[in-house]
This record gives structure tokens, C-alpha cells and sequence, in this order.
């Protein structure tokens, strides 16, 4: 099954002049733990709620003033339309990522959260090993 068949279209995005305040109020009101960061529809970062909490808020930044550009993750782990999905749970599982952006022809098309592919049966064992591969990291990145 290629990630093309249950990646999510409708994606949440924003910029990297968004404040990390304005980033954070996205995620709550779309029950997300993170976003894209593009520039004309080019993914060029992500950023968590962590990357809020710890590259902002205890780095003692006021995340009304801080942009997402000075938080977010640069050069993120992407996949394309065609992955194949056994192969996204292990780069995943390798990257130590629960989600991966699907990028085709330069441009942001979707995301594949690793529960994603944990609802698709042929792909439980695997993205549940995923998950447990994730989880067993102790290190930050």
C-alpha cells in the first residue's frame, strides 16, 4: 500500500514569520502536536509543541515575539506520494519520527502520522515496532 492511499490531504500549515504563540493556538484548535512549516507551499521546517516548550519557552523567549523560523526543525525527513508503506514505518523507526511529511515535486502534499499506519492491518507489527523504537529513545533532537 503506497502512503498516497491514507495520507492526510488537508494539512495544517504555517509560516516561518508565524509567532510560536500563534503556532502553539493552531495546534490546540486543531488537536495537533505538530506543523509544517512552508514557504510558497515548499516544506522548509517543522515544528512540535515540544520545540515550543523547549527551544522557546525554557530557553527564556517570549513565544509572542519568537518566530516558528527560530524553533522549528530545518531539512525535516520526508517521503514521497509513492513510499511504500512498510518502508515509511521503518524510516520512521530509523529517523525516530511519529510523523513524516509527503513531499512531491519540491511541494508539501500530505502527512503520514505513524497511527496512521497502525490502523491499517497489514502494517500493525510493524508500526507498533516503530512506535516502541521511538519510544525507547532517550536522546533529544
Amino acid at each position: 500500500m503506497k502512503i498516497r492511499e491514507f495520507m492526510t490531504k488537508n494539512i495544517i500549515t504555517c509560516s516561518q514569520d508565524t509567532t510560536c504563540f500563534e503556532a502553539a493556538k493552531d495546534m490546540l484548535a486543531h488537536d495537533i502536536g505538530s506543523m509544517p512549516v512552508v514557504q510558497n507551499n515548499k516544506l522548509i521546517g517543522v515544528i512540535t509543541d515540544r520545540d515550543i516548550v523547549i527551544r522557546c519557552i525554557a530557553a527564556n523567549q517570549d513565544p509572542k515575539t519568537t518566530t516558528v523560523a527560530f524553533c522549528m526543525s530545518k531539512n525535516p525527513v520526508t517521503c514521497s506520494p509513492e513510499t511504500d508503506a512498510h518502508d515509511a514505518a521503518r524510516l520512521m523507526a530509523s529517523e525516530q519520527i511519529r510523523r513524516l511529511p509527503v513531499v512531491e515535486n519540491g511541494e508539501l502534499i500530505g502527512m503520514v502520522a505513524l497511527g496512521d499506519l497502525a490502523v491499517i492491518d497489514i502494517h500493525i507489527d510493524e508500526a507498533g515496532n516503530a512506535l516502541s523504537d521511538i519510544s525507547e529513545q532517550t536522546h533529544v533532537h
